[in-house]
């Protein structure tokens, strides 16, 4: 009877892990056992976390592309070599306190180089066959120097690997703002996006200094009770708006999802605190009361008034451009009643006209006073006396 390999998931050290193929179903693996796996170079040493239809459906989710399942896969999952030995296990402890020591000599290197980056962990693995160095640094570095003198010092295949911050936290470990040690080093092997965003549908405060974590980003706890917060503020009324209750039209100022309770404040009244399924019960009374709260629509601006025809303007013969056009609240009442006079022959000529580069004001002054001077010589012409030498 021929059975088919079982999917298995190993961890390493700090938050590594991989996916790999044991084909004795007949002796299963249980978890936190030893094996020893199949790697780049040689074998390494890890821990079984996962089994069966548990590690199948995390290899799928993980990679993306797993070939757990595929006729023909394009990388098969390598397998299982066999169990680990106390021997094994013996030479895994002593491999990782070694490299505690191994991580100091390559800092000294580091500064022999004067490059910017901080080395964060060291990890040897089981056969010794590859040295991988995890390190964070701000900018590109080019360390080609360094893992030549790295590899003429340990004699082995030097791999420098850059992480993140977050990463770094998961791998060299703390205690966290509730007194326990970090989630990601210690259950939470995946780790999510946590954004702004989460904070502010939890109404925290967004003080970086207290929703950040050790590593300086945002809280991975953050994202544990999102979904709780966001389904409990459905059942209450947003902030903000306001609600005809048995008082009044009020404002919603805040909610208490865990007591259940509603902060409001009216226009002229004190704020009030009741409970959800009071203002539930004085919402449904008011509306069969009266119609729903609807926003007041401005008033229509008034239509401006046509433009007033001068009748004088329109009708009179002798009447020029520039004074019908002339707004009828600047016209002089002379204008208006007096009866035309005819033009006089050297009115024409006259230098003292109407300038139209004037403002309306002066202009109109002019006006009235050319017609003034018009009747004064109509008058000296009918009773013969001679003007002045100033044209009076």
């Amino acid at each position: 009877m021929i059975t088919a390999a079982q999917t298995v998931e190993v961890r390493f050290k700090g938050t590594r892990k991989g996916y790999y193929l044991w084909n004795s179903p007949q002796d299963p693996l249980r978890i936190t056992d030893g094996v020893i796996v199949e790697a780049d170079r040689g074998h390494d040493f890890g821990r079984v976390s996962a089994i069966g239809e548990a590690a199948a459906k995390k290899c799928g989710s993980a990679c993306g592309g797993c070939a757990v399942g595929r006729e023909e896969p394009a990388e098969p999952l390598r397998t299982v070599v066999r169990r680990a030995t106390q021997e094994d296990i013996r030479s895994a402890n002593d491999v990782r306190k070694s490299e505690e020591d191994v991580r100091r000599k390559v800092m000294e290197r580091v500064r022999h180089h004067e490059l910017l980056m901080k080395v964060s962990d060291t990890e040897w693995q089981w056969d010794r066959a590859r040295l991988t160095i995890y390190f964070t640094a701000e900018k590109r570095v080019d360390f080609r120097t360094l893992v030549r003198d790295l590899a003429t010092l340990f004699r082995t295949r030097i791999e420098l690997r850059q992480i993140g911050v977050r990463d770094e936290a998961a791998r060299l470990t703390g205690v966290g703002r509730c007194g326990r040690e970090y989630c990601c080093s210690t259950w939470l092997k995946e780790l999510s996006p946590v954004n702004l965003g989460l904070a502010k549908d939890q109404h925290l405060s967004l003080n970086p200094s207290q929703i950040s974590g050790g590593c300086g980003r945002l809280l991975c706890c953050l994202k544990y009770e999102h979904e709780f917060y966001v389904a409990s503020r459905k059942r209450f009324p947003k902030e903000g708006k306001a609600l005809r209750t048995a008082a009044g039209i009020e404002k919603v100022v805040a909610v208490d999802i865990f007591r259940e309770r509603v902060y409001l404040r009216g226009e002229g009244q004190p704020s009030r605190i009741i409970s959800l399924v009071q203002l539930r019960e004085e919402l449904e009374s008011a509306e069969l009361a009266g119609p729903p709260i609807t926003a007041a629509r401005p008033a229509a601006r008034p239509s401006s008034p046509a433009p007033r025809v001068d009748p004088a303007g329109a009708s009179g013969p002798r009447s020029t451009p520039a004074a019908s056009a002339a707004p009828p609240s600047s016209r002089s009442p002379d204008a208006s009643a007096a009866p035309a006079a005819p033009l006089p022959a050297d009115a024409a000529a006259d230098p003292a006209g109407p300038d139209p580069a004037a403002p309306d004001g002066p202009r109109e002054e002019r006006r009235t006073g050319n017609r003034r001077r018009r009747r004064r010589r109509g008058r000296r012409r009918g009773s013969g006396e001679q003007p002045g030498p100033g044209g009076e």
